[in-house]
């Protein structure tokens, strides 16, 4: 690729940057370019195949309000519907020509004198005026610091990049970590191996799913009455917007759902103790609550033993945990999920040459997750403060691309050269943010989590109702922004 110059550029291939490009052709905006490291477009649906891959968002809440499906086969969406989906809506609106496939982002710089981006890709240097990171909250993998990981002599991998072809037939398999990911794979690959070690430091809240297969009678009223479309669609945010009484105003709410997962546990784990192992000492909403129905019932199974004792080394076949105990292994499977921020925030640097990650290190920071003082001309999607806790990401993201496009005809009406949020107008929606976070779930609650920076703040979920986010994003707040004209 030559030095070229774009007047937009959107660094992803997802949900995101898919949905940005979509409400731009709407607004009449063509002069943008994707790039995504990939060779197909996807995002984390494309990159999570593991085993069970799937939402834990209802399907018709999770996608698009402009892109309507009613023809979902199941009530929350696996890996390869969605990703169909994903792609079937860009078809649709004819967004592939604008992407530019197998182009990584190495480093963005802002060149002040310029006033543009400088963007070193894989496939060459180029500039853009206006810069928009999509790239997604799940895109790079943490692997645990165990001693000796590199000493053993069988097949590791991580859940982001489950290794097809391995076979587990008859296998000794350990799992480290009962995040959300294993939750869904262990179950598919339980009657598969010979032997199954899931190894937990703290259980997962696990709440009933109620999954199943969409009836055709269903699909067809669904397609037929918009409106009845529209009421479920409804129906089931208030459902998941419910859970924000839980966790930020009186987490007594979570009584009604800690009692029903303590229910799954009773129905699902007859074993006094093994469901003592599988009973969460932590307030419900605190860490991550899972919604399955087929988990537990696989930890039941003879061929697996749940662990709860301290890994502290790997050796070259077995893993050895804090009792001295030599669990043999052929094959470890991490579902230790991934980096909070991805490692996609320390490629981008602002004026004064500190990357987003340094900044977030020093405190988690934005204004409405979506700009960042000291960075102009720059959009992100689901930064600190814009992912709910108790709603879809999908409700979120299309608020903020409201607000980047309504931003950009701002900038385009009144011939601004940059944008840039006024840093104490930042300050003070941080601040604000701090306050509300006090008292949620996510840092009273009684655990550790990602949720949580390590010195006890809010990591950057919006800690209000989705609905005020929507209402405050719903337009572009110029007086909150230093303009500049060309």
């Amino acid at each position: 690729m030559e030095d070229t110059d774009e007047r937009l550029v959107i660094v992803g291939a997802g949900f995101a940057g898919l949905g940005l490009a979509i409400r731009l052709q709407q607004a009449g905006v063509q002069d943008f370019t994707i790039l995504d490291r990939a060779s197909g477009i996807g995002g984390t649906w494309r990159d999570n195949t593991y085993p069970g891959c799937a939402c834990d968002v209802p399907s018709h809440l999770y996608s698009y309000s402009f892109a309507p499906n009613p023809d979902w086969s199941r009530a929350y969406g696996r890996q390869r519907e969605i990703l169909a989906y994903l792609r079937g809506v860009a078809a649709e609106h004819g967004v592939e020509r604008y992407v530019r496939f197998d182009t990584e982002l190495r480093e963005a710089r802002w060149d002040d004198a310029g006033a543009r981006w400088i963007l070193d890709t894989s496939d060459g240097e180029l500039t853009t005026r206006v810069l928009v990171s999509a790239t997604g909250p799940f895109g790079s993998p943490v692997f645990p610091d165990i001693p000796g990981l590199d000493r053993f002599e069988g097949t590791a991998f991580h859940s982001l990049r489950w290794d097809h072809d391995h076979s587990l037939a008859g296998e000794r398999v350990a799992v480290i970590g009962t995040g959300a990911s294993a939750v869904q794979f262990i179950p598919e690959i339980q009657p598969e191996v010979g032997r199954l070690l899931v190894f937990q430091r703290t259980p997962p809240w696990i709440m009933p799913r109620f999954d199943r297969p969409t009836f055709p009678l269903e699909r067809r009223l669904l397609r037929h009455f918009p409106a009845l479309r529209e009421a479920l669609r409804s129906l089931l945010y208030l459902m998941f917007e419910g859970l924000g009484l839980v966790i930020f105003v009186d987490q007594r709410f979570a009584r009604l759902y800690e009692a029903m997962g303590r229910w799954q546990l009773r129905r699902q784990v007859p074993d006094p103790e093994l469901r003592a192992k599988l009973t969460p000492d932590y307030r419900i909403g605190c860490k991550r609550a899972i919604l399955t129905d087929e988990y537990l019932p696989a930890l039941t199974s003879r061929n697996v033993d749940v662990i709860t004792d301290r890994i502290v080394e790997v050796r070259e076949h077995a893993v050895v945990t804090a009792d001295g105990a030599e669990h043999p292994a052929d094959t470890i499977v991490f579902g230790t999920g991934f980096e909070v921020p991805h490692d996609g925030a320390n490629r981008v640097r602002g004026r004064d040459g500190r990357t987003v990650l340094d900044i977030y290190r020093e405190r988690p920071q934005s204004y409405l997750g979506t700009c960042m003082a000291g960075f102009p001309n720059f959009f992100m999607f689901l930064g600190p403060f814009a992912a709910a806790g108790n709603q879809s990401a999908l409700f979120m993201l299309e608020s903020q691309m409201t607000y980047v496009v309504d931003a950009l005809r701002t900038m385009r009406e009144r011939s601004a050269a940059t944008v840039e949020v006024r840093e104490e107008v930042q300050d003070a929606f941080v601040s604000l943010a701090e306050r509300r976070s006090r008292d949620t779930v996510w840092l009273t609650g009684g655990c550790r989590s990602y949720y949580q920076t390590p010195d006890g703040r809010n990591s950057g979920l919006w800690p209000d109702w989705s609905f005020k986010y929507r209402r405050r994003t719903r337009r572009f707040d110029a007086e909150a922004y230093e303009l500049r004209a060309a």
